[in-house]
């Protein structure tokens, strides 16, 4: 959703061509169901070495989304079970890539289809250092010539970016809070299976873990078939909008006992 809205924002030109494109746009789709619902992310997560060179930060950061009862001891339990779940992965991949073609969707240049769906096997066959005995590039070496053509792709891009101005969080804050909201189509869609109105208290979460420790409440401004938006308030009485998408966020009306406490 982030990538669709910018490249609403910033119009297709020839220096940074659009990733989108409705030639693509189902292959995307599905890809980024095959890695997130169909598990090669989180299988990945279930082959990391359970010991010091895990990477702190992103425990820390799995425990802020499934809350402190995950630990990666648990999740590496089953290693090996975990490792056969994506050699199944590995082998679709690679079937994808069966005519020579160089990237996903057939394309002469990368497009969102790659992006959905290369970061995974980026992350698991570099940063994971998975055993070579199941993955490597004798056995999935289109797999591997897709993400070595990705990482040049972004490096090529990059070079050609405009320097990038990074912010520290205490200062990205007040810059959002003081900028007017985004311009927004009110539209909440009456035929919607959850029969909402607009301006209902709801609460939005990710169903797939975050939504243990990760939950909003606000007024229901926007709801069509792809996507949700709240309105929210910050502590000093900005409003600020939430977007997500429909696929793996729910939404709660708030029942009227809890509108009152």
């Amino acid at each position: 959703m982030i990538i669709q809205r910018l490249e609403e924002l910033y119009p297709d030109d020839s220096k940074f061509p659009r990733l989108s494109s409705k030639e693509s746009a189902g292959l995307a789709a599905l890809l980024n169901k095959f890695v997130i619902d169909g598990s090669v992310f989180s299988k990945g997560v279930g082959i990391m070495p359970a010991d010091s060179r895990i990477d702190s930060k992103f425990v820390k950061d799995r425990e802020g989304f499934y809350g402190k009862q995950w630990n990666i001891h648990d999740t590496v339990k089953h290693k090996p079970e975990n490792m056969a779940h994506l050699r199944q992965c590995f082998e679709i991949a690679e079937s994808l890539f069966v005519d020579n073609r160089d990237w996903v969707a057939g394309t002469s240049n990368p497009t969102l289809a790659d992006l959905e769906g290369v970061w995974a096997f980026m992350w698991i066959t570099s940063d994971l250092q998975p055993p070579p005995k199941y993955f490597n590039k004798a056995i999935y070496p289109k797999v591997y010539a897709w993400c070595e053509r990705f990482q040049a792709a972004v490096q090529s891009a990059h070079a050609r970016a405009p320097t990038v101005v990074s912010l520290k969080g205490s200062e990205a804050v007040p810059y959002l809070l003081g900028r007017p909201l985004a311009k927004l189509d009110p539209v909440v869609d009456p035929s919607d299976p959850l029969q909402l109105r607009r301006g209902a208290l709801v609460d939005l979460y990710p169903t797939d873990g975050g939504g243990f420790t990760h939950q909003d409440r606000g007024t229901l401004v926007k709801l069509t078939k792809d996507e949700v938006a709240i309105e929210v308030h910050a502590p000093t009485g900005e409003a600020v909008y939430i977007h997500a998408p429909r696929w793996s966020f729910r939404i709660e009306e708030v029942a009227p006992r809890a509108k009152l406490a």
